[in-house]
């Protein structure tokens, strides 16, 4: 059980360090965690274009998608060596659950809700950046997804382990 809440620890530390990286030369840099209209004020008033916000998002998704459904699993499975399917599936949702909470609390409501970090300018109009309908989307998908991934990774990591 502690094994998971350090994978979980190390989820949201990879998370915030790639969220810095993102906006480590300015809010635009990590726009493309922002909604549509965000994107298209930005790419309107000249400050990114479309291709490099997509490129972005790129490099940014990789090493966390990288974290979450490989090197999670492995430190999960090879390390801590769970019985069985529902060990490593809980073990790997007590993992993915922290990195939710740590991404809806810390980073959605008070860096970018309650900080001026993510403010770019000319979009102030549009704030706040991250609108109840997509708040509910991100919660309402992460209580989805991340129970159905912890529960395919420890499927398919029971079998080859």
């Amino acid at each position: 059980m502690l094994l998971a809440v350090m994978e979980g620890i190390i989820l949201s530390f990879t998370l915030l360090m790639i969220c810095v990286m993102s906006i480590k030369n300015g809010p635009v840099g990590g726009v493309h965690y922002y909604e549509q209209d965000v994107w298209k004020r930005v790419i309107e008033i000249g400050l990114i274009t479309e291709k490099q916000i997509k490129r972005n998002q790129t490099v940014s998704g990789i090493p966390f998608f990288v974290m979450l459904m490989i090197v999670c699993p492995i430190i999960e499975f090879c390390l801590n060596d769970p019985s069985g399917f529902m060990e490593g599936f809980i073990h790997l949702l007590i993992a993915f659950m922290i990195c939710n909470l740590f991404d809806r609390f810390f980073i959605d409501w008070y860096w970018v809700g309650h900080t001026k970090a993510w403010i770019i300018p000319g979009t102030e109009d549009l704030m706040p950046y991250i609108p109840k309908n997509a708040l509910i989307t991100k919660w309402v998908s992460s209580l989805i997804m991340y129970p159905a991934m912890a529960a395919l990774l420890s499927f398919i990591f029971t079998k080859i382990m």
